[in-house]
């Protein structure tokens, strides 16, 4: 057979499979677009459970609150007040005393850091000492006695009442019991007449009967010169025994009372509240033999410019060591009406103080009923 016989018996079966494979291609087609046809119908058709719940239905979440309806939304909101200003943190004057001109100016904090060293401690606490002796050279026990017997008398009496009304009552009691002996030997009742202007005159009376009774009993008529004997006196305590000790006897102590505890505690010398914690903890500070005019010192600047409520820290002359400035009055003017005693131009708490005070310009303390 030729090429060409071969060539045309193929024609008619290659035409034969390409028109299968375009019938086979037109049925797909058509059930391709019976089935669109079929699912555009189905998604136009509602379901039973759409027709039940309509779509524009509302919830009532979208129901307004009465609260909404009572405030309109062009409600203005109140004005804000302003802020008032930042108090300004009081700084301690660069210089206060003459000794202090190299003095760095003090921080402006009211409150020291609280890691201050133990060194550093010593340092500020001894040098806010000498500042004060500097300022009171003449400070000496504000209560008035010619031996050691009237000084612990005086001293015992002077429980919740100031030295100057004590100095005003003793006089008569001396003049009249000049002994331990006469003293133990007194009818209660007329000494409590005497000591009634200083206040819990029936304790008191109690108390300077009863040591005077230990003293002519136990140790012949005489005021011991050790801790541990004066404490056993009746109304004698700690604090009673190292002013006689110190005063009386020339031996060291410190002087617990409450001038002396709030500034300790204002200057950050120690934290502690009891007064025996405090006379350790004070005492560590400082050589044994400052502690009796350290007390003084103390004492006098308390009592005089340090005060509990009004502090006059503008006349205050230990300003740039004192952690506690701006606790009071800064101002130089204000400050100065604050100060009291010889300080403020007043008469001092003795009737008969010591000369050295008076040189200074101290005034004598006027005798009971006096002006």
């Amino acid at each position: 057979m030729s090429k060409a016989a071969s060539a045309e018996k193929a024609a008619p079966a290659k035409k034969d499979a390409s028109a299968k494979k375009a019938a086979s291609a037109k049925k797909a087609a058509s059930k391709t677009s019976v089935t669109e046809k079929a699912s555009k119908g189905a998604a136009a058709k509602k379901t039973p459970a759409e027709k039940k719940a309509p779509a524009t239905k509302k919830t009532p979440a979208t129901k307004k609150t009465p609260a909404t309806n009572k405030a309109p939304a062009t409600k203005k909101t109140p004005a804000v007040k302003k802020a008032p200003a930042a108090k300004k943190v009081a700084v301690a004057p660069k210089k206060a005393t003459a000794r202090l001109k190299g003095t760095a100016p003090a921080k402006a904090v009211v409150h020291p850091p609280g890691d201050e060293s133990p060194t550093a401690l010593v340092r500020r606490a001894r040098r806010i000492n000498r500042e004060l002796a500097e300022v009171f050279p003449y400070a000496h026990p504000e209560l008035d006695f010619e031996n050691p017997f009237q000084l612990v008398v005086a001293t015992v009496l002077s429980a919740q009442t100031t030295d100057l009304r004590v100095n005003q009552t003793t006089p008569a009691l001396f003049a009249r019991y000049p002994t331990p002996e006469d003293l133990a030997a007194a009818n209660p009742e007329e000494v409590e007449e005497i000591l009634r202007p200083t206040g819990f005159f029936r304790a008191k009376t109690k108390s300077v009967i009863g040591l005077s009774k230990a003293l002519a009993e136990d140790f012949g008529g005489e005021v011991p010169g050790r801790l541990e004997d004066l404490v056993k006196l009746p109304g004698v305590g700690r604090k009673t025994a190292f002013v006689v000790l110190g005063n009386a006897f020339g031996r060291p102590g410190i002087t617990v009372d409450t001038h002396f505890q709030r500034l300790v505690r204002r200057w950050r010398w120690t934290g502690e509240t009891d007064p025996d914690k405090i006379e350790a903890a004070i005492g560590a500070l400082f050589p044994k033999s400052d502690w009796t005019d350290l007390s003084h010192h103390v004492i006098w600047h308390g009592r005089r410019i340090c005060h509990a409520r009004k502090p006059a820290c503008g006349a205050c002359p230990i300003a740039p060591l004192c952690p506690a400035y701006g606790e009071g009055e800064t101002d130089p003017d204000k400050a100065k009406k604050l100060l009291k005693y010889e300080k403020g131009g007043f008469p001092g708490q003795r009737l008969k103080p010591p000369q050295a005070y008076l040189d200074a310009g101290g005034k004598p303390a006027p005798p009971l009923g006096a002006g």
